[in-house]
């Protein structure tokens, strides 16, 4: 059971361990608390404190000869590429303002493949194209909460 982040590991620390996987898409980083299987097999149940958010590249765990490393999957999305630095602004204030998360990637943004953020930019006139894609958010979202 995994009921911490493990933080920050030297990496002479992990000599001689071998290296595991956890394969998660940018909502599923978000759950900490359910039961998980890595790359390798290995199960694990997470029970980390409420609104803890893994990161890739984040160590998760250390085990006797082993250790877990968050990692990103890929996704779909809609990648979008403003013409503007201010078309971009703009877009970014309205994919938030619709309590969505966005992405940069380079000179795009990206946004989950959801008909919500398919409508937005088709309404915006907007050049933006499906793909599947690493979705590492800017901040952590909106979530109701105080």
């Amino acid at each position: 059971m995994v009921t911490q982040i493990h933080g920050r590991v030297r990496e002479d620390e992990l000599l001689g361990h071998q290296r595991d996987t956890l394969v998660l898409t940018a909502a599923e980083r978000r759950w900490g608390r359910r039961r998980v299987t890595t790359s390798g097999g290995r199960v694990l149940a997470l029970a980390l404190p409420t609104g803890s958010l893994l990161v890739p590249g984040q160590i998760l765990h250390v085990g006797p000869n082993w250790y877990v490393m968050v990692e990103a999957a890929p996704e779909p999305v809609l990648a979008v590429t403003p013409r503007s630095r201010e078309e971009a602004l703009r877009l970014a204030f309205e994919v938030g303002n619709r309590h969505f998360s966005f992405a940069l990637d380079g000179d795009r943004l990206l946004v989950p493949d959801d008909p919500a953020m398919e409508r937005l930019l088709s309404r915006a006139d907007a050049p933006f194209t499906r793909e599947r894609a690493v979705f590492v958010p800017v901040g952590v979202g909106h979530r109701h909460e105080p």
